[in-house]
């Protein structure tokens, strides 16, 4: 057990590392060939920190372990809202500036909600792929034709392209986008593998897996990313790291593993994690439309957090 342990957290070391690497050399590949700082941004580096889940997605899709995948993504958006927006919050206020994360908001919940639909009969479907994966280009590309109209006008959009790596030699370039190809479905595999093993052992199920162990882990980049916001005072990207995390976890992620090995989903993901799932996407809706000042402050943040944690124990005391 021990050491399926080290390997786990190896295999965890190793997907954070690689998606890192892999978001790197993909953004300077992307910029030596000329692509707009600011399409980058919005693109390979915001959708980056989400790469980890996307690999692990796939990997236990590959395995058979669908409801270990639909977790992952489920237990990941709530882990960026709870543990990781709520940290946030209480380490210092947030406050929302942005007309793009504005639009993004209720983007995410309408997301949220086409999941829960799609979810609804417990089955997911290849033509539930398609479907989410269509609204992904579709988001995608509405977020990206407004951010061009009003990037002179929104401070997100100039903080989104001092994310893109500039002055890389396109070879430099190349050998970071190869190694994270190559370590990134490895290391997913890996974590998959170990987190199984583990989890088995304590009698948790495929579903609670993906809820915990791997969502978690995988969520880490996006805590990454947050703290190194929160050092440069960017409240908007912060917020927007998590925000765009949960979009492209929903629409992206989870047609992911839907189009590899569709098949019949646990009762509990479409009904109790669905639900709070939904719960948590709503919180920077509300905080929108109750706060004047359009802040998420130190309360927010500690209920959040509370949150996060009741949700924990709660799973392990089911399964126990």
């Amino acid at each position: 057990m021990i050491l399926n342990l080290l390997l786990l957290l190896l295999g965890l070391g190793l997907l954070v590392w690689s998606a890192d690497r892999f978001v790197f050399g993909a953004a300077a590949v992307a910029r030596n060939l000329g692509l707009p700082p600011l399409i980058i941004g919005l693109t390979i580096v915001s959708m980056g920190s989400s790469a980890p889940e996307a690999m692990v997605a796939a990997s236990a899709a590959l395995e058979g372990k669908l409801d270990t995948a639909v977790g992952n993504v489920i237990g990941s958006n709530i882990a960026n809202i709870t543990l990781i927006l709520g940290a946030s919050a209480l380490l210092r206020p947030l406050l929302v500036s942005s007309s793009t994360l504005v639009k993004e908001m209720p983007l995410m919940l309408a997301a949220t909600i086409l999941a829960g639909y799609l979810m609804h009969d417990l089955e997911l479907s290849r033509w539930d792929g398609i479907i989410l994966g269509a609204a992904f280009v579709g988001v995608m590309g509405y977020l990206v034709l407004s951010a061009l109209r009003a990037r002179e006008k929104d401070l997100l959009m100039a903080e989104v392209e001092d994310e893109v790596p500039t002055d890389i030699p396109m070879a430099k370039a190349l050998l970071w986008l190869t190694v994270g190809m190559v370590v990134l479905p490895f290391a997913a595999d890996m974590m998959v593998e170990h987190a199984v093993v583990i989890a088995r052992h304590f009698g948790l199920s495929d579903l609670v897996i993906g809820l915990t162990i791997i969502a978690v882990g995988t969520s880490l980049p996006e805590l990454a990313a947050c703290i190194a916001g929160l050092l440069k005072g960017e409240d908007d990207l912060v917020i927007g790291n998590v925000v765009g995390s949960n979009l492209f976890n929903i629409l992206a992620v989870l047609a992911i593993p839907t189009l590899i090995a569709p098949g019949a989903i646990d009762a509990a993901a479409a009904g109790r994690d669905f639900y709070i799932m939904l719960a948590t996407s709503l919180v920077p809706l509300l905080v929108l439309l109750l706060k004047r000042n359009r802040s998420f402050g130190r309360p927010e943040g500690a209920l959040l957090v509370l949150c996060f944690i009741a949700y924990q124990i709660s799973l392990f005391n089911l399964t126990g």
